[in-house]
């Protein structure tokens, strides 16, 4: 769906910068020297939105940092608002596409990965765009710290299904896994992206799991 266009959004942006990493693939190697804490963990989620689960996670977690990669620059804004706002030391904002973690990060940079309603690509000839494609699980893995946790959610049956066969194809183990996430003992800690607050209340199930990527 093409997002509504913020106004004045490079000057938004701009008042912003602090919190933006605009050029991710200089950092490779180098992503912890870019916090205030450079010996915490990093997390990263993949397709922030509006970036409410990100910022809250990070004002949760300040022993952690975090990464919110979001490629819609009109939402992306929002993210690095939030983050203005909330005063984040521990997160920074890519406002671009990842198409392959690895150009990104180098091995043993990640401790976690977050992937929370991303887009099914329902077709079957765009299966390899899919955020849990195998060779996308690859990339996670390489890229991450033993014991590393890939998180997903989902209110889709269908990327679940799917998800699960492609974790399973790549010997990952599971952490957990459920199909009614906001009814099981996951759902203590859980943070709510805005997608997840809409879809519960209408009285989705929302689908989850977490799995080592190493």
């Amino acid at each position: 769906m093409r997002q509504r266009s913020v106004k004045n959004r490079e000057e938004k942006i701009r008042e912003c910068s602090r919190w933006q990493a605009e050029d991710p693939a200089s950092f490779k190697g180098n992503w912890a020297r870019q916090f205030a804490n450079p010996d915490a963990p990093i997390f990263i989620e993949i397709g922030s939105g509006k970036g409410k689960f990100i910022c809250e996670t990070a004002a949760a977690h300040p022993e952690n940092n975090y990464i919110a990669a979001e490629g819609g620059t009109n939402i992306a804004v929002r993210i690095l608002q939030k983050a203005r706002d909330m005063q984040l030391d521990n997160l920074l904002v890519i406002t671009s596409y990842i198409e392959d973690v690895r150009d990104i990060f180098s091995e043993d940079e990640l401790s976690g990965v977050f992937i929370n309603f991303c887009d099914p690509w329902p077709k079957d000839r765009h299966y390899k765009r899919r955020l849990t494609y195998r060779e996308r699980l690859d990339g996670y893995s390489a890229v991450s710290r033993k014991g590393a946790v890939l998180q997903l959610k989902t209110d889709n049956d269908a990327l679940f299904d799917f998800s699960l066969e492609e974790i399973r194809s790549r010997g990952l183990k599971f952490k957990w896994v459920t199909r009614a996430l906001h009814s099981s003992p996951y759902a203590e800690n859980n943070i709510c992206t805005e997608y997840e607050e809409k879809f519960s209340a209408s009285g989705k199930n929302i689908n989850g799991l977490q799995v080592f990527l190493r």
